[in-house]
């Protein structure tokens, strides 16, 4: 039996776009296309997580793969790049960095971006101070030449000073409804500087299954798109399912390269990925 397939409305498939895909990694498969729905079953959820707290995997996914931005990511190939920050410098003993802050970035309640809502999600990271509108200087107590991979970590989420706790970011998708330790429904933003780059389905669904036997069962059943699944056994024989590293996805799905790794070790992966 084959799955049916997402909805989809539009092809991205000009030539410019092949050249950028292929420079972050994706493989040579089917070019990525707009519409239809992601629906993931994840386990890690407990109904005391909120926006500040709750470190499962469903909630790492709903921060960092959906709903916030870092000012660094980690691309589809596994190289560094800037997300809300476009460039950084720092001082020889790697102790004072500057970043470089995206311009035109705004909020999902339409707030702009400023250097203020860095320096409120970063304050745990040492002194920081704004130089311009756009620009912010972090000073450590101790030197540390990986600051930029760090800053990619879902800990490092920047979020809206005057709202942090409200599931309000930057990111390509909006939260629509979260009921904590059961379900995020999210909605692709309008428009978002990483169009026609990421953010393919129009709306993600996460739901919170802690046992792994039902999410497996959920997959097998079609009623799901995706889960984390440490026994790839529970699915033998699914020969639309693609499994590796704990994880099993649709094959309606299609995605970058994973590169060896788990298919939810990216967290943004779920941004990444299209209806195939």
């Amino acid at each position: 039996m084959s799955r049916k397939p997402l909805d989809r409305r539009a092809l991205f498939a000009s030539g410019a776009a092949a050249a950028f895909l292929a420079a972050a990694g994706v493989s040579a498969g089917p070019l990525p296309q707009r519409g239809g729905k992601l629906r993931l079953a994840l386990s890690g959820a407990a109904r005391s997580d909120d926006w500040a707290q709750g470190d499962g995997l469903f909630m790492q996914v709903a921060r960092q793969g959906l709903i916030y931005e870092t000012l660094t990511e980690i691309a589809a190939d596994g190289t560094l790049h800037g997300e809300l920050a476009t460039g950084w410098t720092s001082s020889p003993d790697a102790r004072v960095w500057v970043f470089d802050l995206r311009t035109g970035v705004s909020f999902h309640d339409d707030k702009p971006l400023t250097a203020a809502d860095v320096i409120h999600s970063l304050s745990a990271l040492g002194e920081i101070q704004a130089l311009a509108r756009g620009r912010v200087q972090i000073t450590l107590e101790a030197p540390n030449p990986a600051l930029p991979f760090t800053l990619s970590q879902t800990s490092t989420a920047i979020r809206p000073a005057h709202a942090p706790n409200a599931g309000i970011g930057t990111g390509l998708y909006a939260m629509r409804h979260f009921a904590p330790g059961q379900q995020l429904l999210a909605e692709r933003v309008a428009h978002h500087w990483k169009d026609g780059q990421a953010g393919w389905f129009d709306k993600v669904e996460l739901v919170s299954i802690p046992s792994e036997a039902v999410r497996a069962q959920a997959l097998a059943e079609y009623l799901v798109d995706g889960a984390d699944i440490a026994d790839a056994s529970t699915l033998k024989g699914f020969a639309d399912v693609t499994q590796w590293r704990g994880h099993a996805v649709s094959r309606s799905v299609a995605m970058p390269i994973a590169l060896g790794r788990g298919l939810f070790d990216d967290l943004r992966a779920p941004q990444r990925w299209w209806g195939a």
